[in-house]
């Protein structure tokens, strides 16, 4: 492509570096420079083996680099928590969240829905993503729940690091799924059980799975496999589903006074909003010519108006990503930035980085 590629994951299976692997460890170094390169090796079927290593190269546009597989022990490896990073959260609730470099996230477990269920004040009902706007580039969501928990301030107050201020109620948040049928949205409730599967330097990745959910009589499952790579303002969604062949994914309108975007032919839909006293880009994007329309659904319904994209499965699998710009962040000033590195993102997933293994 005719762009510089960065904050782009190149994901290499282990097998196909052969004996090297087995030899011992290796490190990757830019064959130019000699310098070495962040990598993460990763166990992706959960099997107890290693079966790929991620490292994101500098690929200036129209080019191509070389890198060396270097048979060599890897330094130790710090005891800090890495960029990228997700966990449950037992000591506030039940939440899951995840967070790398410039974003943060979070959704709520089985005991938050119960305690709405049995009118136990502090619950959350509700299937959406949250977003917590970050402002800096190292870890907070250990920190924030620990200020929160011990009564030392709260993450709904911005000391310099960002802030919760993101409202998600029964709405879709950033990039949860709803189906509709005639003229009505249905939706899970709260993740039942969870699974963390890796953190590291380039990515982090879990599983959240929930109760099967009525659809007008139909009944549909949901497994979520999700991931956050360092560098991206998304994260993606690997979502397993049984019972439809279509679903839709959302974006809250919050106070309806934002402006939409669509672009079909590249996958994608955002919405730009004024957001407390700044403003806020949200984005779903869907490759593979998966986005099949969109409905812009409002509703004077507390929290139902959403942005949504209309997906199309392949087999019983869908394939999104999701995510936020936030102008107090720094990283985008203008729903025009926002717009560019939304359809950036999406004619990189259309073009890949190609590799050749020598």
């Amino acid at each position: 492509m005719d762009i510089n590629r960065s904050n782009e994951t190149v994901s290499v299976d282990i097998a196909s570096l052969g004996p090297i692997y087995s030899d011992g460890d290796f490190i990757l170094s830019d064959a130019k420079t000699q310098k070495e390169i962040v990598t993460q090796e990763i166990d992706a079927d959960r099997d107890g083996k290693i079966d790929a290593v991620l490292f994101q190269p500098e690929v200036k546009a129209n080019s191509e680099i070389t890198i060396d597989v270097i048979l060599r022990k890897k330094g130790t490896t710090s005891d800090s928590i890495p960029p990228c990073y997700s966990r449950f959260i037992p000591e506030r609730t039940d939440d899951y969240a995840w967070e790398n470099n410039r974003v943060a996230f979070r959704t709520y477990g089985p005991t938050a829905q119960k305690m709405i269920e049995d009118g136990v004040q502090g619950g959350t009902l509700s299937s959406g993503i949250d977003a917590w706007l970050k402002r800096v580039e190292y870890p907070i969501i250990n920190k924030w729940y620990k200020k929160e928990t011990s009564g030392a301030g709260s993450y709904h107050e911005d000391n310099g690091e960002g802030l919760d201020n993101f409202h998600v109620g029964k709405s879709r948040g950033i990039g949860g799924i709803a189906k509709k049928i005639d003229t009505t949205y249905y939706f899970s409730k709260n993740f039942t059980s969870w699974e963390t599967l890796y953190n590291g330097p380039i990515r982090t990745s879990f599983i959240l799975i929930y109760a099967d959910w009525d659809t007008g009589g139909n009944p549909i499952s949901e497994e979520k496999h999700i991931s956050l790579d360092y560098g991206s303002n998304l994260s993606k969604f690997e979502v397993k589903l049984k019972g439809t062949d279509t679903i839709s994914a959302g974006l809250t309108l919050h106070e309806k006074d934002g402006k939409i975007a669509v672009n079909l032919k590249n996958g994608w839909i955002s919405y730009w909003e004024p957001h407390g006293d700044s403003e806020l880009g949200t984005a779903i994007i869907v490759p593979e010519n998966n986005l099949i329309g969109y409905e812009h659904y409002l509703t004077d319904r507390k929290d139902e108006s959403n942005l949504y994209a209309h997906l199309k499965t392949n087999g019983s699998k869908v394939t999104y990503y999701a995510g936020f710009g936030w102008k107090k962040s720094g990283q985008f000033s203008t729903k025009d930035e926002w717009e560019a590195y939304v359809d950036k993102f999406a004619q990189c997933l259309e073009n890949p980085l190609m590799v050749e293994v020598k």
